[in-house]
């Protein structure tokens, strides 16, 4: 029976449908100046960027000149590339200038389709950010299309690790510019940490085309990107707070060591408030007041360490430091520590030497960075399951881009076994009959770890031709990822590996003229060679259609339907044949969670025996419904961590918006002026309250702030005894004295002078006090959560103390600022320029947990070729990969020898 929606698409076609269909005017209008533009030579061509842009000076919009610029990147690339876009990928690049997200199947050439937009957005001359997902595809996307731009007359930058500032500047300053997302957000970050306009590398965010955009929007947004600092020495409050926890009883904590967590019951919190007052620790009356919200998170990590931490089974001491023990594996875990001041915490109770803590110097995630763009796009082959996500959090329709060629693959059902042995033994089978008919084979497993299982198993059945990827060397990986659909060829490889290059049946033909003929020169030799290797492909790629094309293996259901719709849409590009199947097992996490004892029961009933397989469309719409709940969950704990985030991010933009406004001015004078004038007047209003007697004003106190902040001694218990005298006369005094002083000094320095001091102190006490903001809302995040047995919400809850904190700073910065403008002094030798902190960047990979920007981040390391490394003196090495052999000579990876120091 056919639903009332199904017969109305079946008439008028879907939305996706009528959304394509609408771009077909502009594609005729394309195809038919086709010919037209071909006449033009080089340099008409190449001329026309500059006729493009005087047409947008003139008042034309980029919409009124799409027809005509498209098919002049049409013809560039035709010229330069050899490639002709497909009407379908010209249908994807005016999806992509519509701020949207183009969804287009493997192998329709989507690093191709962003060319149309880019060219055209780029023609503003505000420059255009295409993202990738990793250096490599940066590198290659920035060489291969930039001969499209630089054809055009327009330039092109990369942003890669390792490049030094003055670098980096240059690449934001091209028209495209081709980066990571971990690159672009960390620029963003350190931009608004310098302290001269001139130092800043970026230079707006105009218009983004996020490559893989369901990976760097969904996936990577899962944690945000950090840059911490070592903090000062700290070790006296954690020795004094670790001392307190021994003298607590029972009665005064509450441990879940299900949880894993450690709370002070009532009795506790108030003995520990007298600890901490006789300390001289605690602000105000109550601990949980919100000024002592660092103080909390501190006395918590202590409570833990105590009751909650075994030594010798959650970590060992050796060589009088920490190291952590795996609680999966058992196994020690040198250079890692515990975060936020958690190792502290252990090192304090084991009397150890306490190493300095990390501190966030700034944060953001990615949906806050990308979402500052004026317009943003997004390109992938599997977008449609978050196409919610995508709405409410970007603002992004996702549009199905319909395939060159219609999609010949098929997609069987799932075999489920009860067992992980039976499920592999399976596969197994599967991969040598595939091997047997020269079908080449790409099998996806959802983690590295299953990767090197499957490869074991393979090697104890005697296979030895086989590949394993696990999306950690990006540039070999491609390589072996371009020639996977090779007749015979097994390919294991995880999620991300090699994502980015296509799988062409036969092999690909650029990659192996790059790597058999980089080194032979242009002539007769090179062309007879290309020409034996283009029949050779063709040749192979006969085998392997006669084969059944490229059959892709899944060793499981991963929790995201769009996840396997990557690793199937791997087989059957631009109309290829292909087959794909998911082998599953009872004991998979997936299916373990969504009740299988259930199942495995029923079909133990059934008399499944050993071996067989249980194969049926109901199994596999079941696991569809899972992954769908699953997903929902996920977006849902997306959407809070975001909500929360937000809270951070309005404030974040007051700041850096600050920073900005002061980097720009020519004289702060006047703002300086006014923090004076406002913290005289918190002072009088402290000290004199309003329609309060004489008799009770606090003179003494206010002479005693008054020298700590103004640097004034000032004889106010003699002003307050004068006959008639009003709290508006003790004001006008203090400000009369103040002004004065600073007046005299201002005098001294000379103006020059002092607007350079007056803007260094500013900034970087707002930077300080920005920096230890940062800390209490993570502190006050952590904690938050316990609002809610109380019935409160705890996000509003956060946004009313995170806006008390943020009020917090602003009297702090008035008060700080004034304090040092009151105290400073000219010394005789030429000011040191500000400098940025040591900075440490990181990006957790939300799946494993590393850092994708490995230990430590300079941006003015530079990479150093192997040859001109001194193993004996590591300050000659520059940049090394973490996957690298170390340059030392061990022969073990850097990330395990002088990498792993780096780290600890």
């Amino acid at each position: 029976m056919v639903s009332f929606g199904g017969l109305a698409r079946k008439i008028f076609g879907s939305a996706n449908d009528r959304r394509v269909r609408s771009f077909q005017p502009n594609v005729a209008a394309i195809n038919s100046i086709e010919e037209k533009t071909k006449a033009l030579s080089d340099e008409q061509l190449a001329a026309q960027t500059v006729e493009f842009r005087k047409m947008l000076a003139d008042g034309k919009t980029l919409d009124d000149i799409l027809v005509p610029a498209f098919a002049v990147v049409r013809e560039a690339s035709r010229r330069v590339l050899g490639l002709r876009p497909f009407d379908v990928q010209l249908v994807g690049g005016m999806i992509l200038h519509s701020n949207a997200i183009a969804e287009m199947k493997t192998g329709e050439g989507k690093t191709l389709v962003a060319t149309l937009p880019v060219y055209l957005n780029a023609l503003s001359g505000k420059g255009v950010h295409v993202v990738t997902v990793n250096d490599y595809l940066a590198r290659r996307d920035a060489a291969n299309m930039g001969r499209i731009y630089n054809f055009l007359g327009l330039t092109t930058g990369v942003i890669v690790h390792g490049l030094s500032d003055e670098e980096r500047a240059a690449a934001y300053k091209c028209d495209v510019t081709y980066a990571t997302n971990n690159e672009l957000g960390f620029d963003y970050l350190r931009d608004n940490m310098k302290y001269e306009k001139g130092q800043m590398v970026q230079r707006g965010h105009n218009f983004a085309i996020v490559d893989e955009v369901d990976s760097i929007l969904v996936d990577e947004a899962r944690t945000p990107l950090i840059i911490s600092g070592p903090l000062d020495d700290r070790s006296d409050l954690y020795n004094t707070i670790d001392a307190f926890i021994p003298l607590l009883s029972e009665e005064d904590y509450e441990i879940d060591e299900k949880q894993r967590s450690a709370n002070f019951s009532e009795v506790g919190t108030e003995k520990l408030e007298g600890l901490l007052k006789a300390a001289d620790l605690l602000k105000g009356s109550a601990l949980y007041d919100i000024e002592n919200v660092a103080i909390v998170h501190h006395v918590n990590n202590a409570l833990k360490a105590h009751k909650l931490f075994q030594r010798d089974k959650d970590y060992i001491v050796r060589n009088d430091e920490i190291v952590i023990i795996d609680e999966f594996t058992g196994r020690m875990m040198p250079g890692r520590r515990y975060s936020e001041g958690q190792h502290q915490a252990l090192e304090a109770k084991e009397k150890v030497q306490i190493q300095p803590e990390n501190q966030t110097l700034a944060q953001i995630t990615f949906q806050n960075y990308f979402r500052m763009y004026d317009k943003l796009a997004g390109m992938t082959g599997t977008a449609q399951t978050e196409a919610e996500e995508f709405a409410n959090i970007y603002g992004l329709d996702v549009v199905e881009v319909p395939t060159n060629l219609p999609i010949q693959r098929l997609d069987e059902d799932d075999e489920v076994y009860r067992t992980f042995e039976e499920k592999y033994k399976a596969i197994i089978a599967e991969i040598a009959d595939a091997q047997k008919r020269g079908q080449p084979v790409l099998v996806g497993t959802t983690s590295i770890e299953k990767s090197e299982l499957l490869a074991e198993l393979m090697r104890k059945q005697g296979f030895k031709d086989f590949q394993v990827l696990n999306a950690r060397y990006h540039e070999q990986e491609a390589y072996i990822v371009a020639q996977a659909g090779v007749p015979g060829a097994v390919t294991i490889a995880t999620n991300m590996a090699g994502r980015g290059t296509d799988i062409q049946l036969g092999g690909n033909l650029d990659m192996r003229i790059e790597r058999e003929l980089g080194e032979v020169e242009p002539g007769p030799e090179r062309d007879a060679k290309i020409s034996a290797i283009t029949a050779e492909i063709q040749k192979l790629k006969e085998q392997a259609i006669t084969a059944g094309g490229l059959y892709v293996i899944a060793t499981e259901r991963h929790e995201s339907r769009r996840i396997d719709n990557q690793l199937r849409g791997r087989s059957g590009r631009q109309g290829d044949p292909g087959r794909s199947k998911f082998y599953l097992s009872l004991q998979d996490d997936l299916m373990r969670i969504f009740g299988s004892d259930r199942m495995d029961g029923m079909l133990q009933k059934l008399g499944l025996k050993e071996g067989e397989a249980i194969v049926h469309p109901w199994i596999n719409k079941a696991l569809e419904r899972a992954q769908k709940k699953v997903e929902a969950r996920n977006f849902d704990i997306r959407k809070n961590l975001l909500k929360y985030d937000d809270v951070l991010n309005d404030q974040r933009k007051v700041i850096f918006e600050q920073r900005l406004e002061l980097m720009e001015a020519s004289n702060i004078s006047e703002t300086v002026s006014d923090m004076r004038r406002e913290v005289i007047e918190d002072l009088v209003e402290k000290h004199i309250p309003e329609r309060a007697y004489a008799e009770q004003w606090d003179a003494a106190g206010l002479r005693e702030q008054v020298a700590a902040l103004l640097n004034l001694d000032l004889p106010i218990e003699d002003w307050v005894k004068e006959e008639g005298i009003a709290e508006d006369d003790i004001r006008e005094r203090l400000t009369e004295a103040a002004n004065a002083a600073f007046t005299e000094k201002a005098e001294r320095f000379g103006p020059d002078i002092m607007h350079y001091v007056e803007r260094s102190i500013v900034m970087q006490t707002l930077d300080h006090l920005w920096r230890e903001h940062i800390v209490n809302l993570d502190h006050l995040r952590s904690v938050i959560g316990f609002r809610g047995y109380a019935q409160r919400d705890p996000l509003q809850e956060y946004k009313s103390e995170a806006f008390e904190l943020f009020q917090t700073l602003l009297n702090s910065l008035r008060q700080a600022v004034t304090a040092q403008m009151m105290r400073v002094e000219l010394v005789q030798q030429a000011p040191a320029e500000p400098e940025l902190p040591v900075m440490h960047a990181q990006h957790l990979d939300p799946d494993t947990g590393e850092n994708d920007f490995g230990p430590v981040y300079q941006a003015s390391e530079v990479t150093v070729s192997p040859e001109n490394r001194d193993p004996n003196n590591p300050s000659t090495w520059g940049k090394v990969g973490r996957n690298e052999s170390c340059p030392c000579g061990s022969g073990k990876k850097f990330k395990h020898c002088h990498g792993a120091f780096a780290e600890a």
